[in-house]
């Protein structure tokens, strides 16, 4: 399955919850999910009871969507956090709290992860220094993340920066706003990281 580009308001009121999937609208509380709390379509307002496979396959949806993933990518993500030693839902929250376009957005560089993503595979991303395009790329611990200096003037990453000082910047990342870098200082504990999903249920579903 292809990556999501569709409506993304759409996406938040069929789950009904937010995926910060929108920007500036959600930061403002003007989401089309705050106004119309159901599912879209004509009987989106009547909720049917869901099965058990149902609300697993709903999790990993939720977690695709909102970190932008395909399905390939995210198989491959639970294949590689199973293989490791730990709790495998916390494993796997943290890779994709690690993805490059991830980090760029839980900085606030950018609104929303999509727009993150776009300022990375346009090039205006540094990893230490050097220049990645590939959302995927695994940010490492102590690793600096900056925006290109011919970038750092972009209005829409300004406004960004603008817009996260108001709402505030996630413990695992040490953030010099006015420099535009950061450090990606240690990976998140899982309830440090809030997102409305319960990956308990995606172990489920891929342990079948």
């Amino acid at each position: 399955m292809a990556r999501y580009t569709g409506p993304v308001e759409k996406i938040e009121r069929r789950f009904g919850v937010s995926l910060s999937m929108k920007g500036e609208r959600r930061l403002a509380g003007k989401s089309a999910l705050e106004k119309r709390p159901f599912a879209p379509g004509q009987h989106g307002q009547r909720r049917g009871k869901i099965s058990e496979y149902g609300l697993q396959l709903r999790e990993k949806q939720k977690a695709k969507f909102m970190y932008g993933v395909s399905e390939k990518q995210f198989r491959n993500l639970f294949k590689e956090a199973a293989r490791k030693d730990g709790n495998t839902g916390t494993i796997l929250i943290q890779f994709l709290e690690q993805r490059l376009d991830n980090v760029v957005y839980r900085m606030g560089f950018a609104t929303t992860r999509r727009f993150a993503r776009q300022l990375v595979t346009h090039g205006h991303i540094l990893v230490n220094g050097k220049r990645v395009d590939i959302p995927s790329y695994r940010v490492a611990v102590g690793a600096k993340i900056e925006v290109v200096e011919k970038s750092k003037n972009n209005p829409q990453i300004v406004r960004a920066i603008e817009l996260t000082n108001q709402t505030g910047i996630v413990q695992w990342v040490d953030v010099e706003k006015d420099k535009k870098f950061g450090i990606f200082t240690r990976k998140p504990e899982r309830e440090e990281v809030v997102i409305p999903v319960e990956e308990r249920f995606i172990v489920e579903l891929y342990s079948k």
